[in-house]
């Protein structure tokens, strides 16, 4: 019994850490970014239009990721929270929920303390802070990712668990519905096979299980189906030429067209090596030069708890570091497993680093109290330091300058959509000819105002006729009308046809 509160108190008490590191500034923190600006404004227009099974986006179908987050967005917004809180709670709730299944599973692995240092390392990486706590969806994907390993370690290395198994599946299922990668916890099948085969120990060995494993595939799709089903059948009974568009493009072209051949931040194959790893994966690399000969020993022992574990993370570098397009953040789903097999070396480095120097191991208690406050401390200065959004700032004013009235984007981003107060035309956000088809529609609508970028202002507008607006650094516009057309430009489809979107309630 003893044991058992123990654990259970070392368990609140790292719980209690990671709400604190990653809620650090809640309420204070914005949507500073195009991504958060991005989910949360289509999360509300979800609550607005009512349409769930197809993302948009100032009216436009938003095709680029599956709606799973946002859903989660426009819920908790639904029953009440702000939705600038909304857009961070899940990620929080990822973080809490990983933290936990690292102190579990390493304490069924080897010991509570093992648990304990699984879930501190973890909440100490950079990367860990710098995703947890944005709006974005790979700090959502997180929970998919941590019940899907979970899941996957509970029956390979702990089991057989078939239910923890078809759990894995069902997170793995959800985590496709969030991002396309969400899959990837199927890849600790690949070491574990391997393991089974050599006779390694430390595997659960389920021959004849055939059918069992079938079902799991089951279960994922099911769990796909939740989304899937619906959009298909929608589609199919009412949909148009867009909707059918969106299907193919989030079925094929945002997941294995863009992992082929990616048109957005292209990278070497080796990016994540140089680039990424040595910052956002600090203190953990600090401890490589030791771990890396150790982890060899234990793989010399033929221990299955490391070749999985680690198995895994090295597939998911080398499936990233595979495609030719690489964010910094995509490589985190590999942080829980290499914390876990860090973890039970930590005593043992430990030792060989302070047995001879007392002083050494009160020094670096202090630095890891150190660490901790500074991540925390940052999550209050953070959104101070930033201040307000610019393009929030910007929108008011536009909005005070043109009486509400109705409002031309051309070359926008996301935050101006967001932060708009009043009803806006646009031809798409990544539509060609964008400032000729606003002349366009301003000699058919001379009521109406324009936002113009300053470098696209004397190839088609007078400037003096303008009324520049902005902060004259990020957001350097000019606000224009029919009258200030120079009479150069011309959009050659004529008859541009717009997308009409207002908020009926603005974002404060």
């Amino acid at each position: 019994m003893r044991l058992i509160t123990s654990q259970r108190t070392s368990l609140l008490l790292l719980l209690l850490l990671a709400a604190a590191m990653i809620s650090a500034g809640l309420g204070m923190r914005h949507p500073s970014n195009v991504d958060e600006e991005r989910f949360l404004g289509v999360a509300l227009e979800m609550l607005q239009g009512g349409d769930w099974l197809i993302p948009h986006r100032a009216g436009e179908i938003y095709p680029d990721k599956p709606p799973l987050f946002m859903w989660a967005i426009a819920l908790l917004t639904r029953i009440g929270i702000a939705p600038t809180i909304a857009l961070f709670l899940p990620a929080l709730l990822a973080g809490v929920v990983a933290t936990a299944c690292l102190h579990d599973l390493g304490s069924r692995l080897w010991n509570r303390r093992v648990g304990m240092i699984a879930g501190l390392l973890f909440l100490a990486t950079y990367q860990t802070y710098s995703i947890q706590r944005a709006g974005q969806i790979d700090g959502f994907l997180l929970l998919w990712i941590s019940l899907g390993l979970y899941g996957m370690v509970r029956h390979l290395l702990l089991g057989p668990a078939w239910g923890w198994f078809y759990l894995a599946c069902a997170a793995m299922g959800f985590g496709i519905i969030s991002k396309g990668v969400g899959f990837l916890p199927a890849l600790m099948l690949i070491p574990y096979a391997y393991a089974v085969r050599r006779g390694w120990s430390g595997v659960a060995r389920m021959p004849g299980a055939g059918r069992a494993w079938a079902l799991g595939l089951l279960v994922a799709l099911a769990a796909i189906a939740t989304w899937l089903l619906p959009l298909v059948i929608k589609v199919a009974l009412y949909g148009d030429e867009a909707s059918r568009a969106y299907l193919n493009e989030i079925l094929l072209k945002q997941t294995a067209k863009r992992y082929a051949a990616a048109w957005h931040h292209r990278e070497p194959f080796w990016f994540f090596f140089t680039n990424v790893i040595p910052k956002n994966w600090l203190p953990l690399v600090l401890a490589l030069p030791w771990m890396v000969p150790a982890w060899r020993r234990q793989l010399a022992k033929q221990d299955g708890r490391y070749l999985v574990l680690l198995g895994w993370v090295v597939l998911v570098l080398i499936f990233f570091s595979l495609s030719s397009g690489k964010r910094k953040l995509y490589i985190f789903p590999a942080v829980p497993a290499l914390v876990l097999i860090m973890a039970p070396l930590v005593p043992w480095l430990l030792r060989r680093w302070f047995a001879q120097r007392p002083r050494g191991r009160k020094i670096f208690i202090g630095l890891a109290l150190f660490w901790f406050f500074v991540w925390f401390a940052r999550g209050f200065v953070e959104p101070v330091k930033e201040g307000v959004n610019p393009r929030q700032t910007l929108m008011q004013e536009v909005a005070d300058a043109t009486g509400g009235g109705e409002l031309v984007l051309t070359n926008w981003r996301e935050g101006h959509w967001l932060f708009a107060r009043q009803p806006l035309v646009h031809f798409g956000v990544d539509a060609p000819n964008q400032v000729d088809k606003a002349v366009e529609w301003l000699r058919g609508h001379p009521g109406s105002h324009a936002l113009i970028q300053a470098a696209e202002m004397p190839r088609c507008f007078k400037p003096d006729k303008a009324d520049r607006v902005g902060d004259g650094d990020d957001e350097d516009w000019y606000l224009v009308q029919a009258d200030a057309d120079n009479g150069q430009c011309h959009d050659p489809t004529a008859n541009p046809q717009p997308y009409r979107f207002a908020w009926k309630q603005p974002l404060d």
